[in-house]
């Protein structure tokens, strides 16, 4: 479905992505794992159309779309819940999903996405006509997961859906995404969270400052990479233990 090669990427003179490339097939759960400035948000920047990369070529559905603008992309059928969940505060929650229905309006089929959209996120119904702002971290995380879903996209990604939640909305988030996954919708999720992330995922890759450490299985991934050397700087000897 998603096929990265050979991806750079830059933020003026600095190279935040080093020839990476990957593949997402359709209904798979993917994790991109890393430390901070590991490369992931800019890969999926680059995957949507927000960063232009400096070279290498992104192609979804056997279309090339390396550079097009991010709403064209959108309208192919990738959408993204960013880092920081980025709802419009000042909106009510039924504004949000109605912005997030914009690329594929259909005003029928609208009434039929927000009773999914209710069945799947409850509180979103008991918000409805809340402003965003009033809604707690993990409400405002379900309502950016919720817009992206409005758009029907084929690929969902998500940059760090747990970030700054406790950890009973962490399992919250978490439940939802398995859901997600189980109703076969197709995910490439970034999330500090490795050890959750991985028991989710088909499939791994791991970045460190820009360059592809690994990819393959979880299985793979537990016998062939200490993830705590990535996250924590060790010395590849295995004196970190995290269980996966």
């Amino acid at each position: 479905m998603l096929t990265i090669k050979d991806l750079n990427a830059s933020y003026g003179a600095i190279t935040a992505l080093h020839g990476l490339s990957l593949e997402v097939e359709e209904g798979e759960l993917v994790a991109l794992l890393g430390t901070n400035g590991a490369g992931k948000s800019t890969t999926l920047k680059s995957i949507c159309g927000v960063l232009k990369p400096t070279s290498g070529t992104v192609t979804f559905l056997g279309e090339e779309i390396t550079g097009k603008t991010p709403e064209a992309i959108l309208r192919k059928g990738i959408s993204l819940v960013p880092e920081g969940r980025e709802i419009f505060t000042s909106l009510t929650v039924s504004e949000n999903l109605r912005l997030g229905a914009f690329s594929s309006y259909n005003k029928k089929r609208y009434q039929a996405d927000l009773e999914e959209m209710f069945e799947l996120f409850p509180i979103l119904k008991d918000r409805f006509n809340q402003p965003g702002g009033l809604l707690s971290g993990g409400e405002q995380q379900q309502l950016a997961i919720a817009r992206a879903l409005m758009s029907h996209p084929k690929l969902l990604m998500l940059d760090e859906p747990s970030l700054g939640l406790s950890p009973t909305l962490v399992n919250q988030i978490f439940d939802l995404i398995a859901k997600l996954r189980e109703r076969g919708t197709t995910i490439l999720l970034v999330e500090q969270n490795a050890e959750r992330a991985v028991h989710l995922a088909d499939r791994v890759y791991v970045l460190n400052t820009g360059n592809l450490e690994f990819a393959g299985t979880p299985d793979q991934l537990e016998k062939e990479l200490d993830i705590a050397d990535v996250y924590f700087g060790g010395d590849g000897e295995g004196h970190h233990e995290v269980t996966l």
